[in-house]
């Protein structure tokens, strides 16, 4: 049987603390939270594709079965070749079929697959989660995972976590099986961070729920985030709706996450909202604090953003002209600016990318990814556990190319989409 999560999981408790790094370990050591790449059609985007998947794999997190520990290089996922979104939780998967079916592997321990796995190794292996509508969008945070259907709805399933640890999904508990979010209006958009889900209406209003310790739920105080403050977990696992301190009400198009925060974009100027933590300044504000609620970014004033992504303590930003810029923390060379680089306070265009046009970007804890209009995909960062797919475990300081052609490099921890005619270039 492979390893169960609850031995061998790294998740840091003090994401606010400086001096706390993600720590590197060896080939054969334990996940970071993700160290691996899933590469797949996004939705509706550019139609159905197939699943390459590379990094550790000791809790099935790979989909390729109970024998294989680890990939070096990306490896096709059997039996799944009309995928059209996939996502990478902290060890487990999570894939959306052209159909509208929702597909999982990896670990189950506080539900994360929601589908049982009491058979022997069939959480290593893909298999279907029962819903009684079609999917149109899945994401994925450490211990949980989310599907919007088409008719507006949200079930979740598996666990948020606090620095106390599990607090379960919603206050019944750990959810093994979908359960429907509270969310009155009907959602148009989710998103998750590692331990807090985002749901965006057709009305451009935001909700929110999970773990609010670093602000990355927009909606409460800082006492108010906690779950020993007077309402407990109720108030955090309940969705409830984001308000922006703003005059005129405001209605948004698009969200994204980093690990601890949120970023929100204003459907009308394009203005991007934050909050949550932001002691590398990944946040693009000024003070290295914890914002629990929405402070618009300056940093974000002067493009037009296609996609803002964020790993633990780095931001990743694509405006419209293709080009990518990293702000945030420096260490093991994630925001790609070179080994001699400094932390940086604001959105950084990255040299070595200068020139070609980029369609997608993705961060991992402490890697990134994007992936230019020629279907070349870059990768940098932490390099340990190969994920970042160029056969070593070398941290690469600058983009280095990977093998093959892509498309898109799906949000959340890090995934990539690939074309099935260059499969044989990736797994080369």
């Amino acid at each position: 049987m492979p390893v169960k999560k609850s031995g061998m999981k790294r998740k840091l408790k003090t994401s606010t603390d400086k001096s706390a790094v993600p720590v590197k370990i060896g080939r054969r050591g334990v996940s970071l939270g993700v160290d691996e790449i899933f590469v797949a059609k996004r939705a509706h985007e550019r139609g159905p594709g197939q699943v390459l998947t590379l990094g550790q794999n000791h809790v099935g997190q790979l989909g390729l079965g109970p024998d294989v520990l680890e990939r070096a290089r990306p490896a096709l996922v059997p039996e799944l070749d009309n995928i059209v979104e996939a996502c990478a939780g902290g060890m487990h998967t999570i894939c959306l079929t052209n159909d509208g079916e929702v597909i999982t592997f990896g670990c189950n321990d506080e539900g994360a697959l929601g589908r049982s796995t009491a058979v022997e190794d069939s959480e290593t292996k893909p298999g279907k989660v029962k819903l009684d509508a079609k999917a149109v969008q899945v994401s994925a945070g450490d211990s949980h995972s989310a599907a919007l259907l088409e008719d507006g709805r949200v079930f979740a399933w598996g666990a948020f976590r606090d620095s106390h640890g599990t607090m379960g999904l919603t206050i019944d508990g750990i959810m093994q099986t979908p359960t429907l979010m509270g969310v009155s209006d009907k959602v148009m958009r989710i998103a998750s961070g590692t331990d807090h889900l985002l749901m965006l209406t057709r009305q451009g209003q935001l909700y929110t729920c999970g773990c609010g310790e670093q602000g990355q739920l927009g909606r409460l105080s800082e006492r108010g985030a906690n779950r020993s403050s007077r309402q407990g977990l109720n108030q955090l696992l309940m969705p409830a709706l984001v308000k922006f301190n703003i005059k005129s009400r405001l209605e948004f198009d698009q969200i994204w996450t980093g690990a601890y925060c949120t970023f929100v974009r204003e459907k009308e100027k394009g203005k991007i909202f934050v909050f949550g933590l932001n002691n590398y300044k990944q946040l693009g504000l000024d003070h290295t604090q914890v914002y629990f609620h929405p402070s618009l970014s300056e940093a974000f004033s002067d493009k037009n953003w296609l996609k803002v992504c964020g790993g633990q303590h780095h931001t990743l930003a694509l405006d419209s002209n293709g080009v990518v810029y990293s702000m945030g923390r420096k260490e093991y060379g994630m925001l790609g600016l070179g080994e001699k680089c400094t932390d940086m306070d604001r959105p950084t265009p990255i040299p070595a990318l200068q020139g070609k046009k980029c369609i997608d970007i993705s961060c991992g804890s402490s890697v990134s990814f994007a992936v230019t209009e020629d279907g070349e995909v870059y990768a940098w960062g932490m390099g340990t556990n190969g994920q970042l797919g160029t056969g070593e475990e070398d941290d690469q300081f600058e983009p280095a190319k990977m093998g093959g052609e892509a498309l898109v490099i799906n949000g959340g921890y890090c995934s990539s989409l690939i074309k099935k005619t260059t499969l044989s270039t990736f797994l080369a």
